[in-house]
C-alpha cells in the first residue's frame, strides 16, 4: 500500500461578521446566555451571492499562495458539505472548473458534521490503493444560508467557512495511521432539513426550508457516544490519548467539547476548536480548529493528531493523524482575513 500524507493547508472564513451583540437585536437572548451555554462569541456569514463553492475555491488560493503548491495536476477533487450551491451538480465540479484542473474525478460526500474526517478518509483510501496520488479535500459550508434567524435556539449556533487540506501519495512516510467510523440512522430525526421526503423512521418532519436541530438529544447522544469512538479508534492503533499532541474534535458547541475531553481524560488545554470566532461551520469546522493550532504556532511536524467529527446521521468519524506538512512558503497573519 502506499503511503499518503497533508502536505498543505488553506482556509478561508467571509468578512461579514454576526456577533452576539447583533443577535441580540435579532431574537430573544443575550451575549452572556450565548457564551455561558455555547462558547461562542460571533460568526462569518456568506453574502446573498456568495456560496459554498466560493468559499472553497477561496480556500484553496490561501494554500496555494502558503505553501507555493499547483493543483492543475489534481487527479481527484472532494468536497464534503451539507449546503452545495446546488442539489447537483456537485460543488466539488464547480471548484474543479474555478480552478482550471483539466483532468480529474469531482465529487460531495454528505457525512453533515462528519464530511471532512470522512473526506479525509476516503482521499487516503483511494491513494493507498495506488489508484490516485493527488487529491484536493474541502470542508465547507455556508450555514447561514439554511439558518433560521427566528429560531433562537439555532440562530446562534451555525456559521459559514471553508477548509482545504492536499494528501499526495508519499512512498516514505504514512499520515494516515488509524480511523474509526459510524453511523446511527435512528437519530436521524434529531438533525436534519427537509428536501424530498417530509418523513424519517415514520417520524414527520417539520416542512421547513430551514435547518431543525433537537439539541438535547443531540447532547446526549455524542457525549454517549463519541468517547467510546475515540477509545475505539486509539485501541485499534494501539495508542493511549496521553500520546495524543492535539485533539480536534468537531467544533459544534464547546460545551459538548468539555464533557467529550473529560471523559477521554484529555485536557482541554491541547484540544483545538474554532467555535469562538467562527460559530458551527459544520464540515469546515475541523480544518478551520487546524490552521488555527498551525496559524499559532502550536500545531507541528511530528506532531500526532486526533481529529474527530459527528453530526446529522447521525454520524461519527476519526482519524489519528501523524502531522508532516511542507514547508510554508508565506507567512499568514494568525488571523483570518486580517
Amino acid at each position: 500500500m502506499a503511503g499518503a500524507r497533508i502536505t498543505a493547508i488553506g482556509t478561508y472564513v467571509p468578512e461579514k461578521r454576526l456577533t452576539n451583540f447583533d443577535l441580540e437585536r435579532m431574537v430573544d437572548t443575550n451575549n452572556e446566555w450565548i457564551i455561558q451555554r455555547t462558547g461562542i462569541e460571533e460568526r462569518r456569514i456568506s453574502h446573498p451571492d456568495e456560496f459554498t463553492s466560493d468559499l472553497c475555491v477561496d480556500a484553496v488560493k490561501n494554500l496555494i499562495q502558503r505553501f507555493n503548491k499547483t493543483v492543475e495536476d489534481v487527479d481527484m477533487v472532494i468536497v464534503a458539505t451539507s449546503t452545495p450551491d446546488f442539489s447537483f451538480p456537485s460543488v466539488a465540479s464547480l471548484v474543479q472548473d474555478r480552478l482550471h484542473i483539466a483532468q480529474t474525478g469531482a465529487m460531495d460526500i454528505s457525512a453533515a458534521c462528519s464530511g471532512f474526517v470522512y473526506a479525509l478518509h476516503t482521499a487516503h483510501s483511494m491513494i493507498s490503493s495506488g489508484l490516485h496520488s493527488k487529491i484536493l479535500v474541502m470542508g465547507a459550508d455556508t450555514m447561514s444560508k439554511i439558518t433560521d434567524y427566528t429560531d433562537r435556539s439555532t440562530c446562534i449556533l451555525f456559521g459559514d467557512g471553508a477548509g482545504a487540506v492536499l494528501v499526495e501519495r508519499d512512498d516514505h512516510f504514512n499520515s494516515f495511521i488509524g480511523y474509526h467510523m459510524g453511523s446511527d440512522g435512528s437519530g436521524a430525526h434529531h438533525v436534519y432539513r427537509p428536501n424530498l421526503a417530509n418523513t424519517a423512521n415514520g417520524i414527520e418532519l417539520i416542512d421547513t426550508r430551514s435547518l431543525v436541530q433537537n439539541g438535547r438529544e443531540v447532547y446526549r447522544w455524542v457525549v454517549r457516544n463519541i468517547p467510546r469512538g475515540i477509545k475505539e479508534l486509539l485501541n485499534k492503533t494501539e495508542m493511549t490519548i496521553d500520546e495524543v499532541d492535539w485533539f480536534i474534535p468537531h467544533s459544534a458547541n464547546l460545551r459538548i467539547i468539555e464533557p467529550i475531553c473529560e471523559k477521554i481524560e484529555h485536557p482541554i488545554e491541547k484540544t483545538l476548536y474554532s467555535l469562538v470566532n467562527f460559530g458551527n461551520t459544520s464540515a469546515a469546522t475541523i480544518p478551520l480548529s487546524f490552521d488555527l493550532g498551525i496559524r499559532d504556532g502550536k500545531v507541528k511536524n511530528g506532531d500526532w493528531i486526533l481529529m474527530y467529527g459527528f453530526g446529522a446521521g447521525l454520524t461519527h468519524a476519526g482519524q489519528l493523524l501523524q502531522l508532516k506538512l511542507d514547508e510554508q512558503v508565506t507567512v499568514q497573519p494568525q488571523t483570518l482575513n486580517s
